[in-house]
């Protein structure tokens, strides 16, 4: 027995080797630079940690290139991944300094304007699912690739090196042989002109992952058994840091992982924040409430705007099913939404020409949470509903103030400067509600509120009006036939052009601002 023990240990042991062998000769076939990408697993750390050793056994006169091994923080990191990944990236530049290894760590952001909370409480885009996953571009793929591209504008190409492997699943092998070349170990990138592919461990299994973690120290100090314990207690993956939109599929959600987002709201169950809730981090818990609550909200009719962020007004149509001689229009299970069956007489049904009138009539306003019971024929004579947009302004404010709660009683053990939600996000999210229509400056009252003090909020001479002002303002358009939201942004547009000599693109601003869909019904 010991005998079949000590051969496969040895297999395994001729596997490495054969791995860092070719590491070392593609490092020194040419002077492009290596971008490793990390993000605290399993696969990631095989990588890191074999191209480490890799050039610890090379002679210093041939470490002639650096190495940037970078991580993706996307804001919404789960809070104890993104600590250890934080400690492993200082832990790896140390000792390269130690050993004088040409190896530098990075953290990648998005840019403020398309961050989570930007994004949902600020522009009003509603919670990721599957059929809507616009978070990893925005988060993962274009914070890596733009620091890819600096990479390139100054070398002129560059080396990605990532820890995919074939046998994690035949849609991942079939990208990896699809971009492949025979004979090259190189892969070209899909979408990044002059960056290439480079994956040292694409034919290594699951076991030959965790023997080579388990058998060999990591060389900067980090526990690879503790690695293996947050495995084991979660049964599920990682969060791979995504840098090819062609292979974003394939990596699949993060949800189900221990290394995604602590909101993800891709899938219907989070494992991660569960899976360390139930290793005793209970701390966590008022993270996966809130998460829980903000998938809830997402398919709320009365908590998002009936038409698109460009004016568009759409149509869903309907089913309709006879049930013991009574009509009913079903209205389809969706995410954490119920199938539910709504009596036919129930609604209104009107012809697509009589939709204006009817929402004068009635005093219905489609960015609010107004929800008309009310069906639209289509030319066919389909029975349709109207579709949903954003969030309205009124869910977006409900969003920030339940978040800012849990980030004033939330409890981190090891971080006491932990934020949900940063200062420059509050930031740009004010800007954004106020180009909205929300002249009243509501952000820093939701703020002062939740936590009984002030932001240093940047002052300028913003178009705002008091309650008052606002109130007249409103009652004016109403009389006069004219939509208030309308009326506002007219304003604001002006504003963004007063003082300027030359105007250009103010009339084009205006006809679009005109031209909105849900105007001209």
């Amino acid at each position: 027995m010991s005998g079949i023990i000590s051969q496969a240990f040895n297999e395994k042991t001729t596997l490495i080797d054969e791995a860092k062998e070719e590491i070392k000769r593609t490092y020194m076939s040419d002077d492009r630079p290596w971008v490793i990408g990390y993000s605290g697993g399993k696969d990631s750390t095989v990588v890191v940690q074999l191209v480490f050793e890799a050039l610890r056994e090379l002679p210093s006169n041939q470490l002639t290139k650096k190495i940037h091994v970078i991580s993706s923080d996307t804001l919404v990191e789960t809070p104890l991944i993104i600590q250890s990944i934080n400690t492993t990236l200082r832990r790896i530049e140390d000792k390269a300094i130690e050993l004088n290894l040409p190896i530098e760590t990075h953290k990648v952001k998005p840019m403020v304007e398309q961050s989570f909370w930007v994004n949902i409480i600020g522009k009003g885009y509603p919670s990721p699912n599957q059929q809507f996953r616009w978070c990893t571009d925005r988060l993962k793929i274009d914070p890596a690739n733009q620091f890819i591209k600096d990479k390139v504008n100054a070398f002129g190409e560059v080396i990605m090196v990532l820890g995919v492997r074939e046998s994690e699943s035949a849609t991942r092998a079939n990208v990896i042989k699809s971009h492949s070349v025979e004979g090259k170990v190189l892969m070209r990138h899909s979408t990044l002109t002059n960056a290439y592919v480079y994956a040292p461990i694409r034919r290594f299994d699951l076991d030959e992952v965790w023997n080579y973690l388990l058998n060999f120290e990591s060389p900067w100090g980090d526990d690879n058994y503790e690695l293996h314990r947050l495995y084991k207690e979660s049964g599920s993956g990682e969060c791979p840091l995504v840098v090819d939109k062609t292979v974003k599929e394939s990596a699949g959600s993060c949800g189900n992982s221990r290394f995604g987002c602590w909101v993800c709201t891709v899938v219907n169950e989070d494992k991660a924040l569960s899976g360390f809730i139930d290793s005793g981090h209970d701390w966590m818990k008022p993270l996966l409430d809130f998460r829980n609550w903000l998938a809830s909200i997402r398919d709320d009719r009365t908590r998002r705007m009936k038409y698109r962020m460009n004016g568009q007004v759409y149509f869903r149509p309907m089913q309709v099913k006879e049930i013991d001689g009574k009509d009913y229009v079903i209205i389809p299970k969706k995410g954490s939404r119920r199938k539910d069956l709504i009596p036919l007489e129930q609604f209104d049904v009107i012809e697509k020409s009589e939709l204006k009138q009817y929402l004068n009539k009635n005093n219905i306003d489609l960015s609010s949470s107004d929800d008309p019971m009310v069906l639209i024929k289509d030319k066919k004579q389909n029975l349709c509903r109207l579709g949903l947009g954003a969030f309205t302004l009124e869910a977006r404010m409900e969003i920030l103030q339940k978040l800012l709660e849990v980030q004033r009683d939330l409890t981190h053990p090891f971080d006491d400067e932990y934020d949900l939600i940063k200062e420059e996000e509050l930031k740009e999210i004010r800007k954004i509600w106020f180009n909205d229509g929300d002249f009243e400056d509501s952000l820093p009252k939701i703020y002062r509120g939740v936590f009984g003090e002030d932001l240093n909020w940047e002052k300028d001479e913003r178009l705002i009006f008091d309650q008052d002002e606002l109130h007249q303002l409103e009652m004016m358009c109403q009389e006069e036939g004219l939509d208030f939201k309308l009326v506002k942004k007219l304003l604001l547009i002006e504003k963004d052009y007063t003082g300027y000599k030359v105007r250009r693109g103010l009339m084009d601003q205006l006809s679009s601002a005109l031209q909105q869909d849900y105007l001209h019904l």
